[in-house]
């Protein structure tokens, strides 16, 4: 399959996420640039950390309106498969592509560390390759990652099984003491109603080699591949696209 990665102005984790998908998954993975309109022919769009504009106004207000969100909402709305880490999930949220938001951490302080985080649901794109209860062990790195949303959305991701990933200790408890930015119901991720945008908070691209601590974020990644080959629609991204320079 093939992925895109796209990277805004203050993209900082864009090469690392190509390098996860090319050295582990063996996948080619196509750069694509903020000012592109099209997408490239990709199966995935990774929308990746960092701090896009600088975080000018929110985090991800202002990628929101880069020319290639534009092909991203199509992709996304068409089916085609999303995921968006930290600022990639704020960027979601201000597109619209998932409900609520991200602010400052509780602590009001920069968090970055690795965390362990509990699979909710395995009928996503980023978690195909997991089984429900699953604790997976991956890095945070974020100032804005706590996740807030009306009584309304939340109670709607609860029904409908949209909770993706949730912050837990070692055996998989949920509690204050593991959430490392005070998110509502320790939600770290989540995804929407068609399950193909998922938003994370964790970088698994961060965590896909164990001689550096963990490897699973590899599974998450490999998830997308496993979800989309499920689905049948593995193949030419059904928006047009035309690679940028």
């Amino acid at each position: 399959m093939r992925w895109g990665v796209v990277t805004f102005p203050g993209s900082n984790d864009d090469r690392d996420a190509c390098n996860a998908i090319t050295r582990v998954l063996g996948d080619p993975a196509v750069r694509l640039w903020h000012k592109d309109r099209s997408l490239g022919g990709v199966d995935c769009v990774v929308l990746p950390g960092g701090f896009s504009y600088g975080d000018y106004l929110r985090c991800g207000a202002i990628a929101r309106f880069s020319p290639i969100m534009e092909a991203v909402v199509a992709h996304a709305r068409a089916g085609g498969a999303v995921l968006g880490i930290c600022n990639g999930f704020q960027v979601l949220c201000e597109a619209g592509l998932l409900p609520g938001a991200l602010v400052a951490n509780r602590t009001l302080r920069f968090v970055c560390r690795d965390v362990r985080v509990r699979v909710e649901t395995v009928t996503t794109v980023a978690t195909a390759f997991c089984r429900v209860g699953d604790v997976l062990t991956v890095p945070v790195k974020h100032g804005e990652g706590c996740y807030v949303a009306s009584e309304g959305t939340l109670r709607e991701l609860l029904d409908e099984d949209r909770v993706v990933f949730r912050y837990c200790d070692a055996h998989g408890r949920v509690g204050p003491e593991s959430n490392p930015n005070g998110s509502l119901h320790d939600i770290a991720g989540i995804c929407n109603a068609e399950r193909n945008v998922v938003g994370m908070m964790p970088h698994p691209e961060h965590a896909v080699d164990r001689l550096l601590g963990s490897d699973d974020g590899a599974r998450v990644l490999r998830s997308v591949g496993a979800w989309l080959e499920r689905r049948g629609t593995l193949g030419p991204s059904a928006t047009e696209v035309v690679p940028g320079p």
